[in-house]
């Protein structure tokens, strides 16, 4: 069955203006379930969210870390999201780059390291963000972090508040 008006948008209901032009290139309605949990499976490599009632309301595939950068079991909160982000890349963070790469910022979009969206985390340096290469999603590694395309990422952002509970597991 299609999705019609499944990528409506309300523009009174979104406040960063900006966010309205990525929802609507990437097809996604401003109205989604909330979400009072979601559980990250590293070995199912899928991210559930569930409602109020523990009812699930959305499945995404997402890619979780690597041998060098595991995914940081436990539970953790979200500390806010931030639309169409900047990336701050300091390559003292990274195993797999020199360090004479020094720290850049990039600039926002699509097809940067952390795509539209940024669900910032407890756990220092780590979130759950979209990707500028949606066909690695599931097949390649991270650092650490739980990567989505970018279309699923900016659902969970609509989906998700600093009252969402966040758990990794195994």
């Amino acid at each position: 069955m299609p999705n019609i008006g499944g990528d409506r948008i309300d523009p009174d209901k979104v406040d960063n203006k900006g966010w309205i032009s990525t929802l609507a290139n990437l097809g996604v309605s401003d109205a989604q379930p909330e979400a009072a949990r979601i559980v990250v499976s590293k070995s199912k490599g899928i991210l559930e969210a569930y409602d109020k009632s523990e009812k699930l309301v959305a499945v995404f595939t997402v890619t979780t870390g690597s041998s060098h950068d595991p995914l940081p079991l436990g539970d953790w909160k979200i500390n806010g999201k931030s639309y169409n982000p900047e990336f701050s890349y300091d390559a003292s963070l990274f195993w797999d780059v020199p360090d004479s790469k020094g720290e850049h910022l990039l600039p926002p979009g699509p097809n940067g390291p952390v795509g539209v969206v940024w669900i910032d985390l407890s756990k220092e340096h780590y979130g759950i963000h979209g990707t500028p290469e949606p066909q690695t999603i599931g097949r390649a590694e991270s650092h650490g972090c739980v990567r989505l395309t970018n279309w699923d990422a900016a659902r969970l952002a609509q989906m998700v508040t600093g009252a969402t509970k966040v758990s990794f597991v195994s």
